[in-house]
């Protein structure tokens, strides 16, 4: 199977909106109540969300395709919150159910924290539902810590995870 790794492009919101709303749909069906999971996966919110950063250049973006279909995106910026300033956020990760488990989102964390590393950052962090196991298992064999924060996000609970480069 060929893998390939790319930034993403004007054109690609569709895609980009299809991956995480599908990711969503099945990750946090048991962690987010389900009105507002139909809310929050919505295509056309998500198209016009993406299509937003990609028109304003936003973040940093990446698709990874499998055989030349896509599967999994990724996207970081500069840490949103001033408690981390100066460090990097992993603000997105998501694969299509489908081909979950392969080692693809593996392929793309280490191209994102290649990146990010290359661009100056010591210290990415992201945050993460606390009753994602998979995906906190996941952080964790990548060398992600947990932190001491904790917040509030679409009526459960996230937690902070950070990882020095």
């Amino acid at each position: 199977m060929g893998v390939r790794i790319r930034r993403v492009q004007q054109g690609d919101e569709s895609t980009l909106a299809f991956i995480q709303t599908e990711s969503w749909k099945t990750a946090f069906k048991e962690i987010v109540d389900s009105d507002m999971l139909r809310k929050c996966t919505d295509i056309n919110k998500a198209t016009s969300m993406y299509r937003n950063l990609l028109d304003n250049d936003r973040g940093n973006g990446y698709l990874l395709f499998v055989d030349e279909k896509p599967h999994c995106l990724a996207y970081w910026d500069a840490a949103r919150d001033e408690v981390f300033d100066g460090k990097a956020e992993l603000i997105a990760i998501h694969s299509l159910p489908e081909n979950r488990h392969k080692g693809y989102g593996k392929q793309m964390m280490e191209s994102v924290l290649t990146d990010i590393a290359s661009d100056g950052y010591k210290e990415v962090i992201l945050w993460v539902f606390t009753d994602n196991k998979l995906a906190r298992a996941f952080y964790e064999h990548m060398g992600f810590e947990a932190t001491e924060y904790k917040q509030s996000a679409l009526g459960a609970e996230e937690m902070c995870y950070r990882k020095f480069l």
